[in-house]
C-alpha cells in the first residue's frame, strides 16, 4: 500500500480560482487539487450546468461532477453582478492561478480578462482554456470534445481500423476533453515554476484542437509519407508482430500485443510452433475462457489484456492493491465511491481527500476566512443575489 495522503504537499501553497465546467477545465483543476492545491471551484448561485449534466445524479449532482470536482471548494458568485465581480477581483491578488473554459471574449466582456486580472496581481497565471484558442478564425466557434476529436482526425482514424470504406467512430467518452485537460494542468505547473523563479506570471492558451491535433502520431506518418496509417499498414505489414482483439471460448475477449522480435519468440517457443501465425493464436485462444487465455499469454511473457468493462475494472485485484479506487464523504450524497490520482510519488504523495462540494457548501468559509468578511457583510452578498442564499 502506499503511503497515506497529506493534504500539505506539492502545491499547498497554491490557490487556484477555477470557473471551469464539463469536463476539459474541472479535470484540469481537479488534478491540481489532488496535487495540494487550493482550489475554489466558482459557480453561479444557481449552479453550473455541469452540475446537473448528465441523466444519472446523486446528492444533487451528475456522476461526473462528483469524479471531477474531488478536493476542490465551493463558492458561489453571480458574476453579473457588482457584488459578485467585487468579491471575485479581491480573490484574484490572494491567488496564483485563474482557470476558465469560457467561450473567447467571455471574461473580457465581465471585466475579467487577462489585463485587468494581470492589474490586480501581477504574477496571476491566467489559462484560458477553449475549444480553437484565443485567436484565429474559428476562435469564437463552440466547441466539445467530439468536435475536437473529430477535425483532429481521430474519429476518421478510429473508423479505419475497423474499415477505412466505413463510417468514421467515435472515441469512447470525452478524450477531447481529457486529453487537452492534461496539457492545461501541466502547462499550469510549468508556468508556476517560471512564476516563482521570475515574479512573472503570464496567460496560458489551450485550444481542445491544438491539443488534440499534437496527440495524432498519424499526423506526422503523413506529412513524412504522403500515406494515411491505414495505407501505411497496409504496404508495409512486416515487422508488426502480432496482436488484436481475440474472443475466447467463453466469448469474452483479450488483447494480445506482441510487436518485437523478442516477444514473437517467446510466443512461439511457448506454443510450440515452428512459425507463429493470427490463425493458430486464434484457434488457441477459441478453446480457452477468457481468463484461461490472458494466464496462457502470461505465462509465455507477452502482453496481453482481458477486455474488461467497467464492473471488471473496478473489480481487479491489481488496480486496488496500487489504491486506484477511494471513498470519500459526500456532504448531500453520502458514501462515494471515485477513482484515485493515478500517480505515485515517494516523498509527496497525492490523492483523493475531499468529495466534490455541494453547491455553495464554502461560500461562508471563503469569504469569512480568506477576505474577512463579516456576517452583515455576508448577508448583504445574500441580499444582492451575488451568492447563493
Amino acid at each position: 500500500m502506499y503511503p497515506q495522503v497529506d493534504p500539505l504537499k506539492m502545491l499547498e501553497d497554491i490557490r487556484v480560482l477555477d470557473l471551469t465546467q464539463f469536463w476539459f477545465g474541472p479535470f484540469c483543476t481537479m488534478m491540481l487539487a489532488d496535487m495540494g492545491a487550493d482550489v475554489i471551484r466558482v459557480e453561479p448561485p444557481w449552479g453550473s450546468p455541469d452540475r446537473v449534466a448528465d441523466a444519472y445524479m446523486v446528492g444533487g449532482s451528475s456522476y461526473t461532477f462528483h469524479q471531477l470536482n474531488l478536493n476542490k471548494k465551493g463558492l458561489t458568485l453571480n458574476l453579473k453582478t457588482d457584488e459578485g465581480l467585487r468579491v471575485f477581483k479581491e480573490l484574484v491578488p490572494l491567488s496564483d492561478v485563474v482557470v476558465q473554459n469560457f467561450r473567447p471574449g467571455t471574461m473580457e466582456r465581465l471585466g475579467l480578462g487577462y489585463d485587468a486580472l494581470r492589474g490586480l496581481n501581477p504574477g496571476v497565471i491566467y489559462a484560458a482554456l477553449s475549444g480553437f484558442g484565443q485567436t484565429g478564425p474559428y476562435r469564437e466557434r463552440p466547441c466539445f470534445a467530439p468536435i475536437a476529436e473529430a477535425m483532429s482526425g481521430h474519429s476518421r482514424l478510429t473508423g479505419d481500423e475497423v474499415d477505412p470504406e466505413g463510417p468514421p467512430i467515435e472515441m469512447a467518452q470525452a478524450y477531447g476533453d481529457l486529453g487537452p485537460a492534461l496539457f492545461a494542468a501541466m502547462s499550469v505547473v510549468a508556468a508556476i515554476r517560471h512564476r516563482d523563479r521570475t515574479g512573472e506570471g503570464q496567460m496560458i492558451d489551450v485550444a481542445q484542437l491544438d491539443c488534440m491535433t499534437a496527440l495524432n502520431m498519424a499526423i506526422t506518418g503523413y506529412r513524412l509519407s504522403g500515406m494515411l496509417l491505414w495505407q501505411i499498414k497496409e504496404k508495409y505489414p512486416l515487422g508488426r508482430g502480432f496482436g488484436g482483439l481475440l474472443q475466447a471460448g467463453d466469448g469474452d475477449w483479450v488483447r494480445l500485443a506482441t510487436f518485437s522480435p523478442r516477444l514473437i519468440d517467446s510466443l512461439r517457443e511457448h506454443m510450440g510452433v515452428e512459425e507463429v501465425t493470427m490463425d493458430a493464436i486464434r484457434a488457441r485462444v477459441s478453446e480457452m475462457t477468457r481468463d484461461e487465455a490472458v494466464q496462457y499469454f502470461v505465462d509465455a511473457k507477452v502482453p496481453v489484456a482481458p477486455v474488461y468493462n467497467v464492473d471488471d475494472v473496478v473489480r481487479d485485484p491489481h488496480l486496488q492493491s496500487r489504491d486506484m479506487f477511494v471513498e470519500v464523504d459526500h456532504k448531500a450524497a453520502g458514501n462515494v465511491k471515485v477513482v484515485n490520482f493515478p500517480v505515485k510519488f515517494s516523498e509527496t504523495p497525492c490523492g483523493v481527500r475531499e468529495a466534490a462540494p455541494v453547491l455553495g457548501q464554502h461560500d461562508e468559509t471563503i469569504l469569512r476566512d480568506i477576505l474577512g468578511y463579516t456576517e452583515p457583510m455576508i448577508d448583504e452578498l445574500k441580499k444582492a443575489n451575488a451568492i447563493m442564499v
